[in-house]
């Protein structure tokens, strides 16, 4: 039955939304009051509120609770909101392209990727694909899949090579590209780089350098503390930057987590030095991200098709 409901009410609900309402409830959110959210769209308090109304009344349900003298978010609203941000990235990425168009440009790839495909299947892709389109401009963001697919999900991005991590109401299409082990790393000098066997507890002597919690790799250390009956040491440092990360633990005794392929690749290049310690648990293969709901542009389409070729390719060796 609840599928029944929701194919006879969903073309009235695209009937009576306008993108005025969508701005609005954006707008509001931003702005915490009606009106000044009127005022930056420069309609009259009593239109927003009309339009609120007629919006909450199409939708069958409130969005916002009154607190003071702002609005709030209500459960439902943060759900609308959700979807409505969705939209608005959705029409700026279109209004590019077509400004694009205009203008006779190549057009504008954006594609964000975790830290472990950086250096092999994202870097081989992009020249591939910058061989096919060389007047392309490409975006990068290097980043958390959290993150990421946040930003995949706003319309900042168009593909994501990352992990599928839980985004309520929102939903992409999956293909693993390949699994990814992890490291422990410290500086060449750091004393547990001279140890041939290393415990867990003596990791605990030192400070840590961790990815931003909510990230897969922090929830994975998390996971494994937990194993240990440990706490997560005190003054961590948290960062998404590979970068940065290398930086420090080559300056300091900190200890850092991060990709196998690229801890083997900067050991080789005496930049850091692997620890012996083995984490019990694994990662979930990362792969591409992109959203069911937007046609891929062909650059979009030919970026995934190298990629997963390159993969492919990796696989059979």
């Amino acid at each position: 039955m609840g599928s029944i409901d929701k194919q006879d009410t969903t073309p009235q609900l695209l009937n009576r939304l306008r993108m005025r309402q969508i701005a609005l409830i954006l707008a509001i959110e931003d702005r915490r009051t009606l009106r000044a959210a009127a005022g930056q769209l420069g309609l009259t308090q009593p239109a927003a509120t009309k339009m609120l109304h007629e919006l909450e009344s199409a939708l069958g349900q409130s969005l916002f609770d009154r607190v003071g003298r702002g609005l709030q978010l209500n459960p439902a609203g943060e759900r609308v909101t959700g979807y409505f941000r969705s939209i608005r990235g959705s029409m700026e990425a279109l209004n590019r392209e077509l400004g694009e168009l205009r203008l006779g440009s190549a057009g504008k790839f954006s594609v964000g990727s975790i830290m472990a495909a950086s250096p092999g299947h994202l870097t081989e892709a992009l020249l591939g694909l910058k061989a096919l389109f060389p007047l392309l401009s490409v975006e990068i963001a290097v980043d958390t899949s959290d993150r990421l697919l946040a930003q995949l999900r706003e319309g900042v991005l168009e593909v994501v090579i990352g992990r599928l991590v839980s985004q309520p109401g929102f939903d992409c299409v999956f293909r693993a590209i390949e699994d990814e082990g992890l490291a422990v790393v410290v500086g060449n000098d750091h004393p547990l780089a001279r140890k041939r066997k290393v415990e867990f507890e003596m990791l605990l002597d030192y400070p840590w350098i961790l990815q931003p919690a909510g990230s897969p790799m922090r929830d994975l250390i998390e996971h494994e503390f937990r194993d240990h009956h440990a706490t997560l040491p005190k003054g961590l440092i948290e960062t998404g930057s590979i970068l940065t990360t290398i930086n420090l633990i080559r300056r300091s005794q900190m200890i850092a987590v991060v990709p196998e392929a690229m801890a083997r690749r900067d050991a080789e290049h005496g930049l850091l030095h692997i620890v012996r310690y083995r984490i019990r648990q694994k990662l979930e293969a990362y792969g591409s991200l992109v959203r069911k709901d937007r046609p891929l542009t062909k650059p979009a389409e030919h970026f995934l098709e190298l990629v997963h070729a390159r993969a492919k390719a990796a696989r059979a060796e």
